[in-house]
């Protein structure tokens, strides 16, 4: 059973019974703004564990992944950080039938890039995410990364931008870097500690957030960690659906 709880801008009024890529599509489609949007996707258990076994797919259902695959099938970048890179098999983004009028009439790639953060850049730089993208991979990186290894990306076919200084990717810089090579609908995907660097520099926008009804128990890490703002940062949401227990919740800045 599929459900749509009301919610006062939802843009997903017509998606009840009908989960469609399309309509999924407009469901979720960017808003129409001046400069960049960072959107968030991320699942988590009902006690706040976005892992199991370090991994996001045991929390996950096949509703989720079919949101997961339009968020990406709308941007112009996903955004992870090399650890969930690692964690969990990155894979260059391909391209779908389903997307490519839409994203052919957006101007957009037939795929989105993907944008691997990483201050060391210890990266196995032979893996397909950067030997064989449809889309060129981008290596956000500091400006004291190690020369041998920013080489070696760049000799694997990555795309190396510097977005901070020292070892250290600024996550405001990151946003601003990917924008002027006309990434503007920007995904990240996590994990945890980059999503928490968004929150806390205060360039994330939206947050989808899927709730599996499952607890876990255990130590695994939140959506987001790192230090704690000082202020909680309050967001709105913009729609609500529901599948078997599963919430699929989005929230945006005010």
């Amino acid at each position: 059973m599929r459900r749509l709880f009301p919610v006062t801008d939802l843009t997903a009024a017509d998606i009840s019974g009908d989960w469609s890529l399309d309509r999924l599509a407009d469901a979720y489609a960017y808003p129409a703004v001046d400069g960049p949007w960072l959107r968030a996707n991320m699942v988590s258990t009902l006690d706040g564990a976005a892992q199991h076994d370090g991994r996001s797919q045991p929390i996950s259902c096949e509703s989720d992944m079919r949101i997961f695959g339009t968020l990406r099938g709308l941007a112009d970048v996903v955004i992870a950080g090399a650890e969930t890179v690692r964690q969990e098999g990155y894979r260059p983004a391909r391209a779908r039938d389903a997307f490519a009028a839409r994203r052919a009439e957006a101007g957009q790639t037939p795929a989105p890039a993907v944008a691997v953060v990483s201050g060391s850049l210890d990266l196995d730089f032979s893996l397909p995410l950067f030997v064989s993208p449809l889309v060129p991979t981008l290596v956000l990186t500091g400006a004291g990364a190690p020369p041998d290894r920013i080489a070696t990306a760049r000799k694997a076919g990555a795309e190396v931008v510097i977005a901070g200084e020292g070892s250290r990717v600024d996550p405001a810089r990151a946003v601003r870097e990917l924008a002027d090579r006309g990434h503007r609908r920007l995904l990240t995907e996590g994990g945890p500690r980059l999503l928490g660097q968004f929150v806390a520099e205060g360039v994330l926008d939206e947050l989808c957030l899927t709730v599996a009804p499952m607890l876990t128990a255990g130590d695994a890490q939140r959506i987001a960690g790192g230090p704690a703002v000082g202020v909680p940062k309050r967001f709105v949401m913009a729609s609500l659906l529901e599948e078997d227990g599963f919430l699929f919740s989005r929230y945006r800045r005010p």
